[in-house]
């Protein structure tokens, strides 16, 4: 047997036995290691494997196996051989994160990321989801400065359909999800926490000052709205009527939804967040018979094409 395979074998019993090993016990457990040749012979080489473990670090200790400390045994202490856990402070790790995700290595944004499973709390530990799309994004680092900081910030923001406008928030915290960073925080013209995707803010971010706490028990991931219009915040309203059949659960799960009116046949029209109509119809298709896209114009335009392709095909 290779010296090397010996010492091997020789730390992992130790490493797997419960109790403390006598050397006779060792020998007829590694046989091919200490089987051969005559028992002095056998226990020189023990030795000699045993110091060389001991010189490369591997506690190897001598302990008693019995009362009177007449017989004794080998055995690893697992707390000295095995490195200890590895711990970051949530903002240790996240700053580790926004560093090297800023910085493009993707090498070390991986290592970071594994790091990121075992950690709670700080400003990356509310992910709604994994997978980043695109390159380093310019406005992270500032993002995530504002969040540790607990800072206000203003920047000019592009909305899904291109409308454009100033807006001052209290950052909170950073989320993923679909792929995109969100900044959430409190908006402060609007009064109420609303999400961010970083890529629709032009410019950058100005810091005016010291911003408001996250309230008890903030999640970013939980503001990350994600209803059928897809992630993000939702920039227009839909109308959508549904039978008495599946009105009462629907639109149960789709924060700020609201019932505007009852029809006579017992249909309820159902006003719902919503971006442009392309994202919002097969979310209606997808209730058959049970659904009618009321309005925007182009949402109910769209439900009836793709439901003529249906039919013509």
């Amino acid at each position: 047997m290779h010296p090397l395979e010996r010492l091997v074998n020789l730390v992992a019993l130790l490493l797997e036995s419960r109790l403390p090993l006598t050397f006779e016990q060792i020998r007829s457990k590694l046989t091919e290691g200490y089987g051969h040749g005559d028992l002095a012979s056998a226990k020189r080489m023990f030795e000699r494997d045993k110091d060389v473990l001991r010189d490369i670090g591997v506690p190897i200790e001598v302990v008693a196996t019995d009362a009177w400390e007449v017989e004794q045994g080998y055995a690893i202490d697992k707390e000295r051989y095995y490195l200890p856990e590895i711990a970051f402070t949530p903002e240790e790790v996240s700053a580790l994160f926004v560093a090297v995700r800023s910085g493009g290595d993707v090498s070390a944004e991986d290592a970071v990321r594994k790091l990121l499973s075992g950690a709670e709390g700080g400003i990356l530990a509310s992910f709604g989801g994994s997978g980043l799309a695109g390159g380093p994004d310019p406005h992270l680092r500032q993002a995530a400065e504002a969040v540790a900081g607990q800072q206000q910030v203003r920047f000019e923001y592009r909305t899904s359909r291109g409308e454009r406008s100033e807006r001052q928030v209290d950052a909170f915290g950073l989320a993923v999800r679909a792929g995109h960073w969100y900044l959430v925080g409190s908006d402060r013209d609007r009064g109420e926490i609303r999400s961010f995707r970083l890529s629709r803010i032009s410019g950058g971010m100005t810091i005016r000052g010291e911003g408001s706490a996250p309230p008890e028990g903030f999640r970013a991931a939980d503001h990350v709205q994600a209803g059928p219009w897809g992630p993000g915040e939702p920039e227009s309203e839909a109308t959508v009527a549904f039978s008495a059949d599946v009105a009462w659960w629907a639109t149960g799960g789709i924060p700020g939804s609201e019932v505007v009116s009852t029809r006579p046949d017992g249909w309820v029209e159902i006003r719902v967040p919503a971006q442009p109509g392309q994202s919002l119809a097969p979310w209606v298709l997808s209730f058959g018979p049970d659904a009618e896209a009321v309005d925007p114009p182009e949402l109910r335009a769209e439900v009836i094409e793709r439901l003529e392709a249906i039919v013509g095909s």
